[in-house]
């Protein structure tokens, strides 16, 4: 008697009956057609008409590809994948599943994290590794539940709660993992202890080439263990500084009241997933050789266009929709967090807030010390009333001044008495370089199209638009 839970047909009714999806390894490669996205289950809610058609069967090249081998599937894979729009509709469909099952906090966050999936397929190409830190300022924000959706559609992922750098150097290697790490504030908290091996090995593996060195083996040899991968950190409240400033940062929230979304299930989330995930790979991998190459125009500059560099890549591959789509957010979303930045880092705040009172002041240079402080201390909104122990005082400001260059001198002002003050052409410089003005966005119609295919990119040429280099680099600790 045959098993009636065999993919095989059945004698008598005729049915087949699909192979059970395992979380995290999905339905066998080699199987002669893949499940429709979506799935044909009966109980999968939301499903879309884009999401019910079946996918393209094709052997992948093997996870074992290096960076920089071309692929040898002829030139149209050398081409964003075949047919014109594939990548894009495949990009569309995976931000619509991803969507389903999380509510993030902004459309270019979004786009972001379904740009982030995509290019952890071509990580063993790329020069860097982008951070994802998903971040909440409680629980039951959503952030457990979107790692388990990247754990079912990025390459190789690596799911932990808590690990130590030893793991990680080990399971690091030519095609690194995708790191998936839950509950990140139990790592980097005031009560984790010491875990500054750990923080410097997500710092190195954000760049190419930053092995750890150990004394490993019988023979206590020094060892090069590699850093390089990407990975993605979720947890309670923003994580250190110098994690965030390499990272694409999600800031999630609870839901509001009316927000729905699809109940994560493994009967038919994973399938669904796990289909994407192969259309990704299948479309990708093939282009590792071209990817290697590539020179993407950044509208941002510095670490922020290191980090954003991959997201970029991979939606012009794509092309279409996404050349635009991937800029808006990488924008978008840069400068939330220079805002962010500006309202934790005290000394920003407070170049902030003294530029504004010179513009208050209207075409004075120079401000008197105690006028400035008073006008500073008047603000409800701002620390300095609460500084120290009696407020911010002379000896406060200048203190906090003094590692941008800025210091208080003998001025003459009406009546020819003299004060210490402070000259606006001292902050001239340290405004410009840490709380600038916001750049204006990049026009839609300047988005460069896609190289002609066998053709690499030439290099961006004359002046970038001016965005945050991904947050202040000031006094404090550099991120």
């Amino acid at each position: 008697m045959k098993d009636p839970t065999s993919s095989t047909t059945s004698n008598t009714s005729g049915a087949v009956w699909p192979p059970t999806a395992i979380p995290g390894q999905g339905l066998p490669r080699d199987r002669e057609a893949r499940p429709a996205i979506g799935g044909p289950i009966d109980d999968a809610p939301h499903r879309s008409t884009r999401d019910s058609r079946p996918a393209e069967v094709s052997t992948p090249t093997t996870a074992s590809d290096s960076a920089g081998v071309p692929a040898s599937g002829g030139p149209e894979a050398q081409d964003g994948g075949g047919a014109a729009g594939e990548g894009a509709a495949l990009l569309d469909d995976l931000r619509t599943a991803i969507g389903r099952y999380v509510v993030l906090p902004s459309d270019e966050a979004l786009t972001a994290v379904t740009l982030w999936v995509a290019a952890s397929h071509i990580q063993p190409a790329l020069q860097h590794a982008p951070r994802l830190a998903v971040v909440g300022p409680t629980k039951g924000c959503g952030k457990s539940r979107l790692l388990d959706v990247l754990y079912e559609t990025v390459h190789q992922p690596m799911m932990t709660v808590n690990t130590s750098p030893a793991v990680v150097f080990r399971v690091i290697g030519k095609n690194p993992p995708t790191l998936l790490v839950d509950e990140a504030d139990t790592i980097f908290g005031p009560k984790a202890g010491d875990k500054e091996d750990l923080r410097g090995l997500l710092n190195a593996g954000h760049q190419r080439n930053r092995p750890a060195w150990r004394i490993s083996g019988p023979e206590h040899k020094p060892t090069a263990f590699p850093t390089f991968a990407m990975a993605a950190l979720a947890g309670i409240g923003d994580l250190p500084d110098t994690i965030m400033d390499r990272a694409i940062v999600i800031r999630m929230q609870k839901r509001k009241p009316g927000e729905r979304i699809t109940p994560f299930r493994s009967r038919y989330s994973v399938p669904e997933l796990h289909a994407l995930r192969d259309r990704l790979a299948d479309w990708l991998i093939p282009l590792r050789g071209t990817v290697a190459g590539a020179v993407p125009k950044m509208p941002v500059e510095d670490r922020a266009a290191d980090t954003w560099e991959p997201l970029v890549i991979v939606a012009d591959l794509a092309d279409g929709h996404w050349l635009a789509l991937a800029r808006a957010a990488c924008l978008a979303m840069t400068r939330n967090e220079v805002v962010q930045d500006e309202q934790t880092t005290l000394t920003t705040r407070l170049l902030r807030d003294i530029r504004r009172v010179f513009d208050q002041e209207g075409g004075k240079e120079a401000l008197r010390s105690q006028d400035l402080l008073a006008v500073l201390i008047q603000d409800a909104e701002a620390p300095w009333a609460e500084y120290g122990t009696k407020g911010l005082n002379a000896y406060h400001l200048a203190n906090l001044l003094r590692d941008f260059g800025i210091s208080p001198a003998n001025q003459r002002f009406e009546n020819s008495r003299q004060a210490k003050a402070y000259a606006r052409n001292q902050f001239l410089d340290a405004w410009a370089r840490y709380c600038p003005d916001p750049a204006p966005s990049v026009p839609t119609a300047e988005v460069p199209a896609r190289p002609t295919r066998g053709r690499l990119p030439a290099p961006p040429s004359g002046t970038l638009p001016i965005g945050p280099p991904g947050g202040p680099a000031g006094p404090g600790p550099a991120r």
